[in-house]
């Protein structure tokens, strides 16, 4: 097929990443774009996307679309994912796939049943530093794994006030179990449970430890123990409570140990890169995703990270919620 048209829903934070990255594709360009803002249709059409709605349903009406990137909240993944499978479009979802299993297996049959693609937006698998400790796996470089452990402590949902240098405040919905499906296990957890699955194999065992330093409806930090079915076991430390940003990924193998890390820009650099329209450094792993998506369409192949995939991510994460409620009420 020719040039890939693509329609971005939701123009927050991620949204306008993806905004940006959609401009410089190859073979892929960004027809329109959603929000219930006009403040944020503002931006997008001063970038130069000249069809803007403010439902996304009349977006996914559009019959020159052939793909969505979906950037809204938790909450109405399901619905805007199902919606898109039944016009017949293609599907980048944002991370996590949905709120639980249960929505998440709706949005993958819905998928299938319409044959369109579903790819869920997992960066780090993007990244060069976690590629290559792939590659070391694979060619043996590593030997059998034994132990890992990962890492991911930022500022969560703080990031509002962190990124801006003044004070804003934090979308509600953050901070709602029935909107997010819970906390920092979902949002951050969900990243290094698939990076995990990528080089291991699926989980045979998950028990975690939650924490509640700000006292949130959701945690704010957990640590969790993952036995594979290959017999590696994984450490998983994800919180939302601190300024400096760490994505750590360390792996200990029976012919040698590798680490890998994904470092955060400087925030100011960061945030005059996006003033004149640069993606700063962190965020290249999303153009690249991206870039991954429209390939797929073009050539017609599967997306990886696929729904099916992250689906099972999510069921990890249901099953460590679940032993937590039961473990509560001992």
């Amino acid at each position: 097929m020719g040039t890939v048209k693509l329609g971005l829903i939701g123009i927050g934070n991620i949204g306008k990443v993806h905004l940006r990255n959609c401009l410089k594709l190859e073979h892929g360009e960004l027809l329109a774009a959603s929000d219930i803002s006009k403040k944020a249709l503002s931006y997008t059409e001063n970038l130069g996307v000249k069809r803007t709605y403010k439902d996304y349903v009349q977006l996914l009406k559009d019959s020159d679309i052939d793909g969505v990137i979906v950037c809204l909240p938790t909450h109405l993944h399901a619905r805007c994912a199902i919606r898109a499978a039944e016009e017949g479009k293609d599907v980048f979802l944002e991370k996590p796939l949905a709120r639980n299993a249960t929505e998440g297996e709706e949005i993958v049959s819905t998928a299938k049943k319409y044959g369109v693609k579903l790819m869920v937006g997992y960066p780090l698998r993007f990244a060069s530093s976690f590629r290559s400790l792939k590659d070391k796996i694979s060619s043996g470089v590593v030997g059998d794994v034994q132990t890992a452990y990962a890492s991911m402590i930022n500022d969560g949902p703080f990031f509002h006030r962190a990124e801006s240098q003044v004070p804003r405040p934090v979308p509600r919905w953050w901070f709602e179990k029935k909107q997010t499906g819970g906390g920092c296990l979902i949002d951050q957890g969900s990243h290094l449970i698939n990076l995990l699955r990528w080089y291991l194999g699926e989980v045979a065992d998950v028990k975690c430890h939650f924490g509640y330093r700000f006292n949130l409806d959701v945690e704010d930090y957990a640590i969790c123990l993952l036995r594979f079915q290959s017999g590696t076991t994984a450490i998983i430390n994800v919180g939302w409570y601190s300024m400096k940003n760490q994505i750590k990924v360390e792996l200990m193998g029976s012919v040698d140990h590798v680490v890998a890390c994904h470092k955060s820009s400087n925030k100011l650099i960061s945030a005059l890169h996006l003033l004149i329209g640069i993606t700063p450094r962190f965020y290249a792993p999303y153009y690249l995703e991206l870039q991954h998506f429209v390939d797929t369409i073009e050539r017609d192949l599967e997306p990886t990270p696929s729904g099916e995939d992250a689906l099972e991510d999510l069921k990890v994460i249901s099953t460590a919620y679940k032993k937590s409620a039961k473990s509560s009420h001992i």
